[in-house]
């Protein structure tokens, strides 16, 4: 007999989860459904975020940045150290525990908005009256019959044609994130955020890491100052990074992985690596869904085809995150969740892609939302643009980390703040003054007239601000 809910949220990733939680705060019944898996057997809500990607890679970025403040950067502080050494077991063990908690979390959450939760692979059977029947499969075996379904099932790591993933030798996230020792010679395809974060974290740890891009240069989407200043000081860093690239074929075997490449002036190149991180994209996750049998749409990349509202083409089935368009970002997919929530609630929430900020944690971080002064001038929007470095900020000198700028782009005509874009410390926390500004249609003066405290990173902002109207104070 089927256990009855308002609502089913197959997946309890980003999108997943805050959709459930948020659907029981308006009132429905809801249950969610997910398989992660934690080595221990117990549930791992969160996907590929909270278990695999966002937060894990996080904890291992912040542990190797340590190690190269502590091996390079002390030194000037008046620290002394000896003997520095990483336990990458020990280092490991950490990240794990940041994730189990972040999965337990989760659990308490549902506990304390009465989600019931289901552990296991859950499936649409079909129709039973109103209702859909989802059927789970696992250790929380159940049928389950709702009103509505909200499919949050996420993305999974593309491969390289021909070449598998074994997480020995060629990994996808999953298994650079897991590498139990540091490799002498790393390798990456892909010069995205997945190859670029994690490509750091070893290359602080000691590796020696070249990065393989097929497009012509670093981050196209990014504004070109910023995409030319993260590629300087991350190349300084010792990120080799070869751009226009086609790789041919890779092998692997019991002493490495061998890559043959074409550089982009044609040349032929190789080299064996000791692993090899495979970051190419991802692709939307419908496997075992049971799309074809329901009659659910999906487009020629495998995407559930949606409308503005993430309504599907089946009544009463929605979709979110990683699995329908839009970028692939754990915020963009929480900001559905919860505007679906609300719409099956009868009210009308909006989600603005256009305000989604995009940060790489690097060092420098990368940060920007809004559009970049090419994008405009390609629409033929005539802006003014205002800059100001992080060598001429009091509080990233005395934090010795002054590499990079914020950049403000605004409209000529009304001064409204289309876009800000930032390389530096901790520029994905300072984003989001520029986020406020989009939403609320604010204009660069706005900026420029808010007091920021002193001394503080974010004085960059009002200054760059400031610099849009040609008064900067500080340059």
């Amino acid at each position: 007999m089927s256990q009855e809910f308002d609502i089913v949220v197959i997946g309890a990733g980003p999108g997943g989860y805050i959709a459930a939680i948020r659907a029981a705060q308006l009132g429905f019944s809801v249950a969610c459904v997910d398989d992660w898996t934690r080595r221990d057997g117990k549930p791992a809500p969160g996907g590929t975020c909270t278990n695999v990607g966002c937060i894990p890679s996080k904890a291992l970025l912040q542990s190797s940045e340590n190690f190269e403040r502590a091996g390079h950067g002390f030194a000037e502080h008046g620290i002394a150290i000896g003997g520095l050494s990483i336990d990458v077991a020990k280092m490991l063990a950490r990240k794990e525990r940041i994730v189990a908690q972040n999965n337990d979390g989760i659990l308490l959450l549902f506990r304390r908005n009465k989600v019931t939760p289901f552990h296991g692979r859950a499936r649409v059977a079909g129709r039973s009256g109103e209702r859909w029947v989802v059927a789970v499969d696992g250790p929380g075996a159940a049928e389950l019959a709702a009103t509505h379904v909200i499919v949050a099932t996420g993305s999974l790591p593309r491969p390289l044609p021909g070449v598998a993933f074994d997480n020995l030798r060629v990994l996808d996230n999953a298994g650079a994130l897991a590498i139990a020792e540091v490799p002498k010679r790393l390798g990456v395809i892909g010069a995205g955020v997945v190859g670029l974060e994690l490509g750091s974290v070893w290359r602080r740890l000691g590796a020696e890491v070249t990065i393989l891009e097929a497009l012509p240069g670093l981050l196209p989407t990014a504004d070109e100052a910023v995409a030319k200043e993260a590629l300087r000081s991350l190349t300084r860093q010792g990120l080799a990074m070869r751009f226009g690239v086609t790789v041919g074929a890779v092998g692997a075997g019991p002493d490495g992985v061998d890559v043959a490449w074409r550089d982009a002036d044609g040349s032929g190149q190789q080299a064996r690596f000791d692993r090899l991180i495979v970051s190419i994209g991802r692709v939307p996750t419908t496997a075992g869904l049971g799309a074809r049998d329901i009659g659910l749409a999906l487009d020629a990349r495998g995407f559930v085809e949606v409308d503005a509202e993430c309504r599907t083409n089946l009544p009463n089935v929605w979709a979110i995150g990683d699995v329908v368009r839009g970028p692939m970002l754990a915020h963009k997919a929480e900001e559905e969740g919860v505007a679906v929530a609300e719409r099956i609630a009868g009210q009308r929430p909006e989600v603005d892609f256009g305000t989604i900020p995009w940060v790489i944690y690097t060092a420098p971080e990368i940060a920007w939302v809004g559009r970049t002064e090419r994008e405009l001038g390609a629409a033929g929007v005539d802006v003014r643009v205002g800059s100001f470095p992080f060598t001429a900020n009091g509080r990233a000198r005395a934090m010795g980390e002054t590499s990079g700028f914020v950049k403000i782009v605004a409209d000529a005509g009304n001064d409204r703040v289309l876009g800000m874009h930032v390389v530096g410390p901790m520029a994905g926390e300072l984003v989001e003054e520029g986020v406020v500004a989009m939403e609320f249609g604010a204009a660069s003066e706005d900026l420029a007239r808010i007091c920021h405290a002193h001394p503080t990173l974010s004085e960059a902002t009002r200054e760059a601000a400031l610099a849009v109207g040609r008064r900067a104070l500080n340059i």
